[in-house]
């Protein structure tokens, strides 16, 4: 469901998506008590902040509990939002004060109509951390974490990174990628609401989906990816994903690689990405890697004691 290989069935899953997406009964969102369309994807206090030149950005706020803030970044996605980092957030909410970025494009966060790029996903990263206004701890997921990377480059608040099945660990994409995910981003806006009506099926979001579980996929987020999708002007952001304008070409030699912050990344298999170049980032001072088997992509999810585990060593190990 998260990555560049999205493409691969895609026209399969456009002329499903499109047949299933014409039975459906339309839908018309409403605002909650809390004057937004999207129900809540975590407990806490749903607020925003103003990310200069797009607008409004929403994050999830639980200041309860002691020691360093922990910041949660979700992937990127067809349906993103942070309701991805729910086992994490529940896990800690309470015990440390924890706050939960939705960025640009994605879940309660304004979906404008805008050019969405590595920056401003980075930017709204940096914008949370100095609202916040003190050092943090920072979990991201997927591509999330390429963002969270970026960020950590230029932000010195951001102590930590734990990067979940992070992409930009295979072999670089090539120079002539800037070109090619232009074109691509042409020829898909051209049909952007068809296209974006297939993705957005409860067939297509379980199928992505159920390539990142061993086991069954929760309803639960199912459910969730189902209504955010739905939010007006979700199309946007997504379709620079598709046409992946949103990766970084070398994301290892022009982020990764480049940390001076500890970072643990947590791994095992993936069917979207994958991690040639993870054993040299491993050699790096900063670098611990931590392998949880039999999982694929979504570990937090199905294996949440052994991702606790390794979490809480990786911290324990840089106070």
């Amino acid at each position: 469901m998260r990555k560049r290989q999205l493409l691969l069935p895609l026209a399969l899953m456009v002329a499903g998506g499109l047949l299933l997406s014409s039975c459906a009964p339309a839908q018309t969102a409403r605002p909650g008590a809390d004057g937004y369309l999207l129900r809540p994807a975590l407990s806490g206090e749903r607020r925003s902040l103003n990310l200069p030149g797009f607008g409004k950005i929403v994050y999830y706020a639980d200041s309860r509990g002691t020691g360093r803030p922990l910041v949660l970044a979700h992937s990127i996605n067809a349906a993103g939002s942070a309701y991805e980092m729910k086992p994490l957030w529940d896990t800690y909410v309470g015990t440390r004060p924890v706050y939960a970025l939705e960025f640009p494009g994605f879940g309660s966060s304004e979906r404008r109509d805008v050019q969405y790029t590595p920056e401003l996903m980075t930017s709204a990263l940096r914008a949370l951390v100095a609202e916040l206004g003190t050092d943090v701890d920072m979990v991201s997921l997927s591509l999330g974490s390429e963002f969270a990377a970026r960020a950590a480059l230029s932000e010195p608040r951001i102590k930590s990174l734990a990067l979940l099945s992070p992409s930009g660990f295979s072999q670089p994409r090539g120079s002539s990628q800037s070109a090619n995910s232009s074109e691509r981003y042409n020829r898909l806006s051209a049909i952007g609401s068809p296209l974006y009506a297939a993705l957005r099926t409860r067939p297509s979001i379980h199928y992505f989906l159920s390539r990142s579980f061993r086991g069954p996929v929760p309803g639960d987020l199912i459910d969730y990816a189902m209504e955010t999708t739905r939010q007006p002007g979700a199309k946007y952001a997504p379709l620079h994903f598709v046409s992946g304008r949103l990766f970084t070409p070398d994301a290892y030699g022009d982020l990764y690689s480049k940390l001076t912050t500890p970072t643990l990344v947590l791994y095992d298999q993936d069917g979207f990405v994958s991690f040639e170049r993870l054993p040299q980032f491993a050699q790096q001072p900063n670098a611990t890697v931590v392998r949880i088997p039999d999982t694929d992509g979504l570990a937090h999810w199905e294996k949440m004691s052994e991702t606790k585990a390794a979490l809480d060593a990786f911290w324990a190990k840089i106070r």
